[in-house]
């Protein structure tokens, strides 16, 4: 059986409940026509209006209005309210941030089926009269709602932070990607400059020290861009964070904003300053805040996290996370063994 969410006239999600539960609480009053209401199959939250029919709520009303009310379907909609015929109901959408409904109800008679018999039209034009007449007309925001051309955000739902083993994981891949795209680009970069400064009768000091400004000033804009595009996309995750399943949201599990995402690059930058203490912070802070993300207002959390699946997230590490800290821990213990034979080869050599 379906379980439905319902927003009450305090604003307040309630739920889950069962249909006949919801019905209960129509016919109680404790849930308007206006009031959005949502379960799993849906794309998005939708006034009880506009499922009346899947609810049986209209049939329930057309019921009394068969016993005892003689009005003709002409008498009831002359005792409507005038409709202006210039004016066309339009849904009004949200500019900025969370998306935010307007409980303004329009005559259900508007959106009855084509084929909906005659008493149930005349049962939605009652009950539409009355909503209208009850005067209950405020805008109030939903806990889940389609944000236009961004990803819809879902409120109440249990969050998992991405510690700092996944984190850590997430950005091995994606420092390994930046450094191969870097590499090339700086390769071409430094053959290009090379031979014009070479032409030009430079110094191969000056020649060196150019092209190695030139190719540090490309590499950090690259860098700055690739995590800040991927970071304000719809995925909200760079390519190292979808393959750990993980994403950066504002606190209150929103999209962050392209200038966040470049913020947040180069506030990275002031966590490595401090001796790599910025980052360590994501393994023992409450939400796994770095020192970034208490900089930008930003959170690291699992890719379900905020959306109407939460159930789907993953408190546990993920192959893909222990594959990668074992790759890259056998790489860091790799090079400390040839750095080390290394030294003691010089050393021997000296003496």
């Amino acid at each position: 059986m379906n379980q439905w969410y319902y927003v009450d006239s305090n604003q307040q999600q309630q739920g889950p409940v069962d249909q006949e539960q919801l019905v209960q609480q129509y016919r109680l009053g404790n849930v308007a026509l206006d009031a959005l209401v949502w379960r799993d199959g849906m794309g998005q939250w939708q006034p009880l209006r506009d499922i009346a029919t899947e609810l049986g709520l209209l049939a329930q009303a057309a019921a009394p209005l068969e016993q005892h009310d003689v009005r003709t379907t002409e008498q009831t909609e002359a005792a409507l309210p005038p409709r202006r015929a210039d004016t066309e109901t339009t849904e009004e959408r949200p500019i900025t941030g969370r998306a935010v409904f307007t409980a303004r109800e329009p005559s259900y008679a508007q959106h009855a089926a084509p084929h909906a018999s005659q008493a149930e039209a005349v049962a939605a034009a009652a009950v539409a009269q009355a909503s209208a007449s009850s005067g209950f007309d405020s805008p109030y925001a939903p806990p889940a709602a389609a944000l236009t051309g961004r990803t819809r955000v879902l409120d109440g739902g249990p969050v998992v932070y991405a510690g700092f083993r996944k984190r850590a994981a997430a950005h091995f891949i994606d420092s390994l990607i930046i450094g191969v795209i870097g590499g090339v680009i700086g390769m071409v970069i430094g053959g290009i400059m090379g031979a014009a400064l070479g032409f030009g009768g430079e110094t191969s000091a000056g020649a060196l020290i150019a092209i190695q400004v030139v190719v540090q000033l490309v590499s950090l804009g690259l860098t700055a861009a690739y995590y800040a595009g991927f970071h304000a996309s719809r995925s909200m995750a760079t390519l190292g964070k979808m393959a750990i399943g993980i994403k950066v949201v504002r606190t209150d599990g929103d999209q962050i904003t392209l200038a966040r995402g470049v913020g947040r690059y180069f506030a990275t930058i002031i966590s490595g300053l401090t001796l790599l203490i910025g980052y360590l912070m994501a393994a023992f802070t409450e939400q796994k805040k770095a020192l970034h993300d208490m900089i930008c207002d930003t959170l690291v959390v699992d890719k379900w996290a905020f959306t109407d699946h939460p159930e789907w997230q993953r408190e546990e590490l993920g192959t893909v996370t222990v594959v990668v800290l074992v790759l890259f821990g056998l790489l860091f213990v790799g090079f400390i063994a040839v750095f080390a034979l290394v030294g003691a080869r010089l050393a021997a050599f000296g003496a």
